[in-house]
């Protein structure tokens, strides 16, 4: 059998073909043997490139079974014309070869060097983007300060047109205390006055709560009855009245008795 592959099998597993081994008989130079160099997957299943090798393969083979003997000098001066013209020749193709080889290579840089400047490109965008989003941010943040300056003199402007004559004015403590919206109630920070500084002077400090030895003096004031609780069990349900008469309830119990037994 030459070959099996089922319809299942996964093209992954698939194993390079099968090479037999071979003999050459005395005296035979078999033109297969001169492709012997070509494996799978490097130069096998042939493709244009290895057509034109086995070509070339052939032509010079028929070129040396025309080669003249040297059996004579005019056979050797032609000889070796044909020699140095099939030289010529080969040097010639691998111009070629090596022409298209840096062609191909030339073609590889241009694409190495254009996908460099597009990541270098792409960096200087981001670059750029980074650079004007912090100068946004900077210029926004000048245009806060302008405006809480300008706040600022629009407020010393108006208290400033309030006394125009510049007269000194004293201190209306009533008025104040009346007006809840006054700096006595209502004090502004822009003046100098920070109430949460000092609010730790509000916090309650209690011997009893933050000492141990108060815990322990609040434990011995506390009566009996809040740490020792007493729980009296319930009466059971009177479901007999006094004529003796079992009430519904006390038929159901003794019925689910009854089943539970």
């Amino acid at each position: 059998t030459l070959g099996t592959q089922t319809d299942y099998r996964d093209g992954e597993a698939q194993t390079d073909p099968y090479s037999p081994e071979y003999v050459v008989h005395s005296g035979s130079v078999p033109e297969i043997l001169t492709l012997a160099i070509l494996t799978w997957g490097r130069g096998l299943p042939a493709g244009q490139a290895e057509m034109e090798i086995i070509d070339r393969i052939r032509e010079k083979r028929a070129w040396e079974a025309a080669l003249p003997p040297m059996d004579s000098p005019s056979n050797t001066a032609k000889r070796l014309k044909m020699m140095e013209a099939m030289e010529r020749k080969e040097w010639a193709y691998r111009e070629e070869e090596i022409d298209k080889l840096q062609k191909v290579q030339l073609e590889v840089f241009k694409k190495l060097l254009q996908r460099q400047e597009e990541n270098q490109n792409e960096l200087d965008m981001i670059r750029l983007h980074n650079q004007w989003q912090n100068h946004q941010k900077a210029k926004e943040e000048k245009i806060r300060k302008i405006q809480r300056d300008c706040a600022l003199m629009l407020r010393k402007l108006i208290a400033k047109s309030k006394n125009l004559m510049g007269k000194l004015e004293r201190r209306d403590i009533i008025k104040d205390y009346n007006d809840f919206s006054s700096h006595t109630y209502a004090p502004l920070s822009r003046i100098g006055f920070f109430p949460d500084n000092s609010s730790h002077y509000y916090a309650v400090k209690n011997f009893y709560l933050n000492t141990f030895a108060g815990l322990c003096e609040l434990e011995k004031c506390v009566p009996d009855s809040v740490s020792q609780l007493k729980i009296k069990a319930p009466k059971p349900k009177c479901t007999v009245t006094k004529t003796g008469y079992i009430k519904k309830s006390g038929r159901l119990d003794a019925v689910l008795a009854q089943v539970h037994q």
